[in-house]
């Protein structure tokens, strides 16, 4: 019959030695790693084609890994790794679900020890504790995607600092040895000191405490390849179409022996035959739980968390904010990453889907939220979201629990009556001990062998080489610029050496090799040549996951993107339809997904123009400073115009996609109202760094101060 797995956390002897023994079995990992497990692709991974070959020729393998996010990649990962024959199917991309979308945090979760100790909850208590372990393994294994990263919590009422103090020092007391460092108070001065955009009026103090920070697809995408490169089979856009059944002898119960997979790219259909289905598939969980079983009812109950994306100068560059206590009760985190700062999350009750869309009102939400933190002084305006993103955590209940609507705090491992193993709940920091338990419970179930998990320790892909200078080898070694050099370190650990070789000469005296696909960030053309290598099967791959451009700037990575369908194409002989299917695809996923129509429906949707009788005056005149024919319309022609009689020059083609931005109705040309709305949109907040209102301001200003020309200098007069 159908049993649950889950970790028994009853005796409290070893809890003074649990951080000793936990750095004691990272090290016999390590060794165990290095010297013990193999590595059959070490040198070059296969192809995408490769491994569905292996896919599809492979008489059986122990377990076949359904879902390619951070949890079934842990779980394959740790498959193989134990000398079972691996292998994972994904029907999208590696990470492209919920393991993309998450707040970029590696915590044990201060929220869940406040609850744990107010409410003197044991098994919420050893949550956190658990997920303190992982925190400092996920740093260790990955040094080059995962850093620690101060979070200042800002106090407002004296009462309060004592009060968060001591359960942010019992946070420190239960990571015990791994704690990252220790949390600290700080004055009102000291605290505007490291942060001063923060609001200043009744501002007492502020605490400061430690999590780690991470690049969470790629965190994903190096777990996966790193899986890959120990022999496990791993495919993505390649999903299961029905789950392969066979009759247990012994029983005469039916057993699931497999899966029926679909390339999604090609449509070929195979059968993929294992002792082990493990489903994790996070949102889609009672998906495939009722292929197994149409009768089985659903355990997740999926919410949906927002983050927007605004730009650096909100906070500092190494210090996040805390906000524990919102006006609805909900915590919003404010942290930099990427050079840039995010915002979120919210938590609201959400329909299971692979699109999820951010909501005008969870982004207002949240805007509203850093006003009441940040300083009156610092104007925090709708146009600033530069991108915004909405993932789907999969809460779950229990199916074996009384009380099928109590939710689990944690995760659950079920084993239905056919085998089928389902991994669900939980959170990214503690992907790997969910995963080695899946397996300990796939193993007894289905009497596989293999040993002991070996993933405490065990380094990901690209962290073997890395090191805190590598990247001014990658100055030094390639000609690369300092901020590139940077980047490909932190983003491909010791890999970056491979993506270096791959960069084509500039043509300039500096950098020598390098170039940009955007010239703001620091992301470079052969990025998507090596992105093919890391199984990127399109552009919405390349600008989401392998870079993560989409969720920095969606204009941003909408103009980068015909260069990397380009380059795409060349790599993988896409005809010219393809390219152009490639392109669409991709602009329709920052558009809806990455929050671009946010954005852009705050010029679209301002149909009332609030300006004031000076300011329309103002402005038209503007206007027609261009318009000199009083068309009523302006084009590309007509600011060209201007521009050349203050000596500057643009490319036609960029100043057609400046002219694109403002022209609502999309006939070629902008009409003064259509003008007057932009105005009215920038004055508002609604619409920021506009190219036109600044090009056009820059310009107005140049031709003023040049003046009328006098007499004698036209060489005219009496």
């Amino acid at each position: 019959c159908a049993f649950s797995v889950t970790k028994d956390n009853a005796s409290t002897k070893t809890d003074v030695t649990v951080p000793v023994l936990h750095v004691v079995q990272a090290r016999l990992a390590y060794v165990a790693a290095e010297g013990e497990l193999k590595q059959p692709f070490k040198d070059e991974l296969p192809t995408r084609q490769a491994q569905l070959s292996t896919l599809q020729d492979t008489e059986e393998f122990d377990v076949l890994v359904v879902g390619g996010g951070a949890t079934g990649s842990g779980c394959a990962l740790d498959a193989v790794t134990r000398n079972l024959k691996t292998a994972l199917v994904e029907r999208n991309d590696f990470s492209s679900g919920t393991s993309s979308r998450s707040t970029k945090l590696i915590h044990g979760g201060v929220r869940y020890l406040q609850k744990a100790i107010m409410k003197l909850d044991y098994e919420q208590y050893m949550m956190v504790k658990e997920a303190l372990h992982e925190r400092s393994n996920l740093l260790d294994i990955a040094p080059h995607l995962s850093a620690p990263l101060p979070i200042m919590l800002p106090v407002y009422k004296w009462w309060q600092l004592p009060y968060y103090w001591a359960g942010i020092k019992m946070y420190d007391l239960v990571a015990g040895g791994q704690c990252l460092k220790s949390s600290y108070v700080l004055s009102k001065n000291k605290a505007l000191e490291l942060f001063p955009m923060l609001k200043k009026d009744k501002l007492v103090g502020a605490i400061v405490y430690y999590d780690g920070q991470h690049n969470d697809a790629r965190m994903n995408l190096a777990i996966a390849l790193t899986a890959a490169r120990h022999g496990a089979a791993i495919a993505n856009y390649t999903e299961v179409v029905h789950l392969l059944k066979k009759t247990d002898a012994g029983t005469g119960k039916e057993k699931v022996c497999g899966a029926r997979c679909r390339d999604v790219i090609t449509g070929n259909e195979f059968d993929v035959r294992a002792k082990c289905v493990i489903n994790a598939t996070g949102p889609f969980t009672d998906s495939l739980r009722k292929m197994d079983d149409g009768k089985n009812t659903n355990i997740c109950q999926p919410s949906a968390g927002v983050h927007i994306v605004i730009p650096g100068y909100y906070s500092p560059d190494n210090m996040g904010l805390l906000d524990p206590a919102t006006s609805d009760g909900r915590v919003i985190f404010f942290l930099p990453w990427e050079k840039m700062t995010i915002a979120g999350t919210t938590d609201t009750p959400t329909d299971i889907t692979a699109h999820p869309i951010p909501r005008e009102e969870d982004i207002n939400f949240i805007l509203n939220e850093v006003r009441n933190y940040l300083s009156p002084d610092v104007e925090v305006r709708r146009g600033d979201v530069l991108a915004a993103w909405s993932g789907i955590r999969p809460l779950v209940t229990d199916p074996n629990s009384k009380d099928t609507q109590s939710i689990c705090r944690n995760h659950i491992v079920n084993v239905s009556d056919s085998g089928l193993v389902t991994i669900a709940g939980g959170k990214w920091t503690t992907y790997r001990s969910m995963a080695e338990e899946t397996l300990d419970a796939a193993v007894a179930a289905h009497r596989l062998g293999g040993g002991p998990s070996k993933t405490v320790g065990l380094v990901l892909e690209g962290g073997q080489d890395w090191s805190p200078t590598l990247y001014i080898r990658l100055v030094q070694d390639y000609g690369l610029e300092n901020e590139v050099a940077q980047h490909l370190a932190a983003t491909y650990g010791g890999k970056a050496f491979d993506v270096a070789k791959m960069a084509r000469v500039t043509g300039k005296r500096w950098p020598i090799v390098g170039n940009r696909l955007v010239s703001e960030f620091p992301y470079i053309e052969s990025e998507v040549r090596y992105a093919v290598k890391e199984y990127a099967c399109t552009a919405i791959d390349v600008i989401a996951r392998r870079t993560r451009l989409g969720f920095l700037n969606v204009q941003a990575a909408d103009e980068a993107l015909p260069r990397i369908v380009d380059i795409m194409g060349k790599m993988l002989d896409w005809s010219d339809k393809k390219r152009t299917e490639e392109l669409e695809a991709a602009k329709k996923f920052l558009y809806l997904e990455m929050g671009y129509r946010s954005r852009s429906e705050q010029l679209t949707g301002t149909t009332e123009i609030t300006l004031d009788t000076q300011e329309v005056a103002k402005y038209t005149n503007r206007f027609h400073k261009f318009d000199k024919d009083s068309k009523g319309f302006i084009t590309t022609v007509d600011v060209q115009r201007v521009l050349q009689n203050i000596s500057v020059q643009i490319d036609e083609n960029a100043l057609h996609e400046i002219l694109n931005e403002v022209d609502l109705n999309k006939n070629g040309q902008v009409e003064l109202n259509e003008f007057l709305q932009l105005m009215s949109a920038v004055k508002k907040g609604q619409v920021s760094d506009s190219r036109l209102a600044i090009l056009m301001k820059t310009a107005e200003e140049s031709l003023d101060l040049r003046g009328p020309v006098t007499v004698d200098r036209s060489g005219g007069g009496v």
